[in-house]
């Protein structure tokens, strides 16, 4: 089944997957506390607010917002489906340079999310398995 990215069955279905695979996940090195604030959503009243948050070793996406966030990232739903979703960094180099995407503070934790994120085959699967409930 697959469902709109950033939804409540979508968010609730991907934490599923993590949960999964949390015994065997890599952890995360680098802590990055980002909130982001997603516009033109086709749900909803049109805007969606999640963060990421690597403090514990373990990605952590959630609807809301971090009191204290390293940064914050605007951009459309569009865009941040390309590169969440679908790991396109090509849209989102393309996105920033294009001004789709707005960051307000710590743009270093921004580019080390890059590198930080574990790129070994279980984080490929959850990739894969989250691309595959998204609608």
């Amino acid at each position: 089944m697959t469902y709109p990215f950033l939804s409540d069955e979508w968010m609730n279905a991907a934490k599923d997957i993590r949960a999964k695979y949390a015994d065997q996940a890599s952890k995360v090195t680098t802590v990055i506390r980002m909130n982001q604030v997603i516009t033109d959503v086709p749900f909803g009243d049109g805007t969606v607010k999640s963060y990421l948050d690597t403090s514990s070793g373990d990605v952590v996406m959630e609807l809301g917002e971090l009191d204290t966030p390293d940064l914050t990232l605007t951009t459309d739903w569009e865009t941040a489906r390309a590169i969440f979703v679908l790991q396109d960094q090509a849209a989102g180099m393309q996105a920033f340079m294009s001004g789709k995407i707005k960051v307000q503070g710590d743009m270093m934790k921004m580019m080390a999310m890059q590198t930080a994120m574990p790129q070994d085959d279980i984080a490929k699967q959850i990739a894969t398995e989250i691309k595959d409930i998204t609608a």
